[in-house]
């Protein structure tokens, strides 16, 4: 049996440090949750097509936000013209069922399974190994923005050990939560990294780590994911998320397994999420101060870490100059600042 509880002895400062800073933003969204429910809707609406997008885009599919945007508001079959849709309409389900029940749901291998099950429950070539453990070899491949995998990261758990590990995995997530023996953000965190190790479905891991991470985060009363995703995140930093998970597992089933650079890059990700979170808070009268084209700008930008006036024209559909405008009203509002300068300009949120 995996010792779980050897990797979490030896966690350095910086997590802790961050830790520390994620639990403050948690208790600043609970004590100052104050947006309307058409804005938390519309925000939920935002993120379910965003990480939707985002997570089946770190796997390789291709389609952009607007065509997903535009692929749900007109589905009225449940059959789809390519692969790509069949899997953006399986995680957009799963995760708006996850954002509305998840109260009501237990972590363990039944759930896993059904979660799986209906992640792929469109995708016509999964049909025969939907919410089943594999039963053949499988390999973590990095895949580049074209869809193509340009290289094998490591090894996963061979199919005859695949149902033990589990539920090993399970189990021991289940009751250290349950004990409170460690930070909840380590045990979730040893949970993805082992998981995706462990790889246990043919195809779809991938997804349902992420999927798994907003089920397990929310029941632990990080209740902002609905609202900012953490799926584009990871998007936005795909290099530095395939590179943490490599350099932890390469040491499980070692005499030195270290999981600090796999819950580096998770806090990292989470914290960006709970800052983001926070901003979300005040949105609300920025809206009654922005007219529609200037908060398409400001909307862009709370999804992104920075971007040039170019891209925010392309991403948010406003015209060039108009951005300038905007821009120039959001620095002295200073809601924005800007980096570099001449062509090197950029802009991000503080």
């Amino acid at each position: 049996m995996t010792d779980f509880e050897a990797r979490l002895k030896n966690i350095t400062q910086e997590i802790w440090i961050k830790i520390a800073q994620i639990e403050e933003l948690k208790g600043k969204w609970s004590a100052g949750t104050n947006l309307s429910p058409q804005t938390l809707g519309r925000l939920k609406r935002s993120v379910l097509i965003t990480s939707t997008g985002a997570s089946t885009r770190i796997e390789g599919a291709k389609l952009s936000d607007s065509d997903i945007e535009k692929m749900l508001r007109g589905i009225s079959i449940q059959k789809f013209e390519s692969r790509d849709e069949q899997e953006v309409q399986g995680y957009y389900e799963l995760l708006q069922n996850v954002f509305d029940s998840w109260e009501n749901l237990q972590l363990n291998e039944s759930l896993i399974k059904h979660f799986h099950k209906e992640l792929l429950k469109f995708v016509e070539k999964d049909a025969l190994h939907r919410g089943n453990y594999k039963t053949q070899e499988n390999k973590v491949e990095m895949i580049d923005e074209a869809g193509k995998s340009v290289g094998t990261l490591f090894d996963t758990t061979p199919p005859y050990l695949t149902s033990k590990e589990m539920i090993e995995l399970v189990e021991w997530t289940k009751q250290t939560l349950r004990e409170r023996k460690y930070h909840p953000l380590l045990i979730v965190g040893n949970f993805i990294v082992e998981f995706l190790n462990i790889h246990p479905f043919q195809d779809g891991n991938g997804r349902l780590s992420r999927i798994v991470t907003n089920f397990l985060l929310l029941q632990q009363g990080y209740l902002y994911m609905p609202y900012v995703s953490h799926e584009k995140l990871i998007e936005d930093n795909k290099a530095e998320y395939y590179l943490a998970l490599r350099q932890s597992q390469k040491t499980f089933k070692t005499d030195k397994e270290d999981v600090n650079h796999w819950l580096n890059f998770f806090l990292t990700v989470l914290l960006q999420q709970s800052k983001m979170a926070i901003n979300l808070l005040t949105s609300e009268k920025i809206e009654t101060l922005l007219s529609p084209k200037q908060l398409a700008v400001w909307e862009y930008l709370q999804t992104t870490n920075e971007a040039t006036p170019q891209e925010i024209a392309k991403k948010a559909h406003v015209a060039r100059p108009t951005v300038n405008q905007v821009l120039n009203k959001l620095l002295k509002m200073k809601k924005i600042e800007r980096i570099g300068e001449g062509a090197a300009i950029r802009y991000r949120k503080f």
